[in-house]
């Protein structure tokens, strides 16, 4: 027999579950609009990178590695020094870093405006500063780190697209900022949500961006 307080527990941890879903849920029903100012794709085969910190990296990572077109994503820290460049650290949100996630990616199948249009839809909240869901300090910060003035040029004018749409209910908060480097994660930071799929925080946060990625961009979505 269930004692009271073991039926409260639940009761109380099932609610926390679902308040932490409801923060971590990305934010839109339907795709945002494709931007209208975007890189011509390539007539041949060759990777580029790309750089996106949207709150804790294992979902934003586990995003673009179902993105067809999207060779290598890699969890990792941007924005700060080499040194400070370890979770622990991070953690303290006093580093400069942003949780972030590199993304290797052949522009002959997916554009870059492509990929800004899923990390606006369904990889993260841009509107929320300093945080993304349960998760609090600069290092969940909304960022995009640019490599060239190219991915500057797309990544300003989609956000400015977005914003005179009036595409969501609070202002952007994305920083565009140049990339001083990107600094891989710990080893078992990569691939967390693959080999974790049944954590709580992977559950709730995690699995219905892909779940969103899979409905709103089917056609872009890759089974890995």
């Amino acid at each position: 027999m269930t004692k009271p307080s073991q039926s409260l527990s639940r009761v109380i941890l099932s609610l926390l579950a679902l308040l932490v879903a409801a923060c971590g849920a990305p934010l839109n029903a339907a795709p945002l609009p494709p931007p209208a100012v975007d890189a011509p794709k390539a007539a041949a085969p060759g990777l580029q990178r790309a750089v996106f910190a949207g709150g804790c990296f294992w979902g934003v990572e586990a995003v673009f590695r179902h993105v067809r077109g999207v060779q290598a994503a890699v969890s990792g820290y941007a924005g700060g020094d080499a040194k400070t460049a370890d979770y622990e650290t991070v953690s303290s949100g006093a580093t400069r870093h942003a949780e972030s996630v590199q993304v290797m990616f052949d522009p002959s199948q997916v554009s870059y405006g492509e990929l800004l249009r899923i990390f606006f839809s369904v990889a993260h909240d841009p509107t929320e500063l300093n945080r993304q869901g349960p998760d609090v300090g600069t290092q969940y910060r909304s960022a995009i780190f640019y490599v060239d003035e190219e991915q500057k040029r797309i990544a300003q004018a989609y956000i400015q697209q977005l914003s005179a749409a009036k595409a969501f209910p609070r202002a952007i908060v994305t920083q565009v900022v140049a990339l001083p480097a990107f600094y891989p994660a710990e080893d078992y930071h990569q691939d967390y949500l693959a080999r974790h799929p049944n954590q709580p925080y992977i559950v709730f946060n995690d699995m219905p961006k892909l779940a969103a990625l899979k409905e709103q961009f089917p056609a872009r979505y890759a089974a890995r």
